[in-house]
């Protein structure tokens, strides 16, 4: 592996100075060249001061941290040959573009005509041509992400690093750039470390995604892994929508099992691993993508509530007592369902998850 954390805590003095608190607990994560993986989590889980830590700004309290083959425990940022693109952006207001771009380049007394070649490449990577000349004041917030991405990428590092870099622009915005950070990710083949809060930027940008919870890691995979088989509640509830139904498992065999959710009413659905037993309690996950409404479902339903999203109609439905977040993405439906409205409900059986036994 390229980039290894292995077995790193973190702690800080608690507030009272009596004892210490664990920003990250002996955590493990094994990141291959070229890979962009996401650390992703609520605020106070540990993603950024994980992030810190790779990049120097934090010292381990133990554990090791090894980049390319060697240990970086104890070397300060500068020497780490990574490179962080900031939230705040934190570029220069009294340089102008060009000179943002090319502060790297000096500080390590590389000759002028490198610096502009170097700094050429990175404005056309990043759609700056032509702005070289402007001050910080006179780009907009998507432009000076951009600067900063590109002061970034110009310096060629073996690892590039972001802390939540689109949080400060507006969600249109936020959607074109985590596009277009993917696409140059891949372009220059770069190993990339991201953190974020926000699901849908991990999902979109990430080869892998690290959740975390608490300063611990809650899993580790690939988007589709990650919303498809959740290794805990936690997972399920974090990324996307989840309905948690309690469940009996009445039967299993080879990659199935058998469940009986509302009022006995029984489904095959996946068998995880590791699987609950025969006559154990479990929970079911229920995306709201599979359940169906007036499909010939087996279920009966009431209407609890609706929202029409234009792309989406969202629904909450209650069967036998137990509410459930319906989506509908079919464009041919022009009117909702009305609420208090009896409905049938199905579930798609191969879009049902059961959470494994701990």
């Amino acid at each position: 592996m390229y980039l290894t954390l292995d077995h790193v805590v973190k702690q800080f003095p608690s507030r009272d100075r009596t004892g210490t608190v664990s920003a990250v607990n002996d955590i493990s994560i094994a990141i291959e060249k070229d890979e962009f993986v996401t650390l992703l989590g609520p605020s106070g889980c540990g993603k950024t001061t994980t992030l810190r830590l790779i990049a120097g700004f934090e010292y381990p309290t133990a554990g090791t941290i090894t980049l390319d083959g060697a240990q970086v425990n104890d070397l300060p940022p500068n020497r780490r040959d990574m490179a962080m693109v900031f939230q705040s952006y934190a570029i220069f207001p009294h340089l102008n573009v060009f000179e943002n771009i090319a502060y790297g380049l000096r500080v390590k007394n590389l000759p002028i005509g490198d610096i502009k070649r170097k700094v050429a490449d990175a404005l056309e990577l990043t759609e700056l041509t032509g702005l070289e000349n402007r001050a910080p004041n006179q780009l907009s917030g998507g432009q000076q992400q951009r600067v900063a991405l590109a002061r970034a990428l110009v310096m060629e590092p073996k690892v590039l690093l972001f802390d939540e870099p689109l949080s400060n622009l507006d969600a249109k915005l936020r959607e074109q750039m985590r596009v277009e950070i993917r696409l140059i990710q891949q372009r220059l083949h770069m190993t990339s470390v991201y953190v974020t809060h926000d699901q849908a930027e991990a999902m979109t940008l990430s080869d892998r995604i690290v959740v975390m919870n608490r300063g611990q890691i809650e899993q580790i995979g690939s988007p589709q892994a990650i919303y498809q088989t959740p290794a805990t509640r936690f997972v399920a509830d974090f990324i996307g929508k989840a309905n948690f139904v309690p469940a009996r498992v009445v039967g299993q065999s080879d990659g199935e099992m058998q469940i009986e959710v509302f009022d006995r009413r029984q489904f095959r659905v996946p068998r995880p691993d590791p699987a609950p037993e025969v006559g154990s309690t479990a929970t079911l996950v229920i995306r709201p993508e599979a359940v169906t409404i007036n499909r010939g479902g087996r279920l009966l339903g009431v209407i609890q509530r609706g929202s029409y999203l234009g792309s989406l109609i969202e629904y909450e439905v209650t069967v036998a007592g137990q509410p459930l977040a319906v989506s509908e993405s079919d464009p041919r439906r022009s009117t909702l369902y009305a609420v208090g409205a009896s409905v049938e409900v199905g579930l798609i059986e191969e879009l049902l998850y059961v959470l494994p036994a701990v």
